[in-house]
Order: C-alpha cells, then structure tokens, then sequence
C-alpha cells in the first residue's frame, strides 16, 4: 500500500475536504428542496416574493435536481481529472446564483450555502494548481 507524505498528503486532503464540501452543498440544497416541497410554511416570504416568482413546488424539484447535479459534481471531482474540476466550478457558480435568487425567502441559509461554495470556489480555481502539482 502506497502512501503519500508531506505536502503531498496535504494537497491530496485538501482535494478530498473540497469534494466532501461539494457534496455538502448538493445535499443542503436537497435538503432546501425537499422543504420547499413538504414544508413551505418555514419560509420568510410567500413565493410571490422570490426573485423568481414561481411556486414552493417548482423551486422544491428544482433545487433537489440541482443538488443531485452537485453531489454528481462531487463524485466526479473525487474521480480526478480536469472535467470533474471544470464542472464543479460551474455547478458551484449556478448553485451560488440560483442562493442568491432564493435568498429572500430564508437569508441564513442561503449565506450558509453562498458562504461554503465560496470556500469551495476558492479551492477549486486557486487552490488548485498547488494541490495538484504537489501530487504528482
């Protein structure tokens, strides 16, 4: 069994700690969907008052389509390669626009989910060139 050491267990962790985030994240906005769907009455506004005005209902499937579109994301970046990269920045840049879309309706978790896809935007574009030089 082949062990890394040093900087390269370091970048190696910092891989896996930015696609457990990523799966995080697709699992709050699952979580976020499924309560829009079963539960609407925690929200803030009605749905009349989303930058979006649509019913709980479509922003519910919307949401738990978007969160299994993320923890794919996740699997993919954990699998390696520049395409799992590449599509996780964008499902995290879509992700953090349709939270900013959705924040009216619940601000604090909104922040929440905005605040850990920055950390994770941040890992993916300039964390990125250190983490993976220092692996191979």
């Amino acid at each position: 069994m082949a062990t890394i050491s040093g900087k390269g267990a370091w970048a190696g962790a910092g891989i896996l700690f930015t696609s457990a985030m990523l799966l995080v994240i697709g699992i709050f906005d699952v979580i976020q969907g499924l309560v829009a769907l079963f539960k609407d009455d925690v929200y803030v506004i009605g749905s009349s008052g989303l930058v979006l005005t649509t019913d709980w209902t479509t922003w519910g499937w919307a949401l738990i389509a978007w969160g299994a579109i993320l923890i794919l994301a996740s699997a993919s970046l954990y699998a390696g390669g520049s395409f799992g990269r590449w599509f996780s920045i964008a499902a995290v840049g879509v992700n953090m626009i349709a939270q900013f879309a959705f924040f009216p309706a619940y601000p604090l978790w909104s922040l929440l989910v905005v605040g850990v896809s920055v950390v994770v935007l941040w890992a993916l574009t300039f964390g990125w060139r250190d983490a993976t030089s220092e692996l191979g």
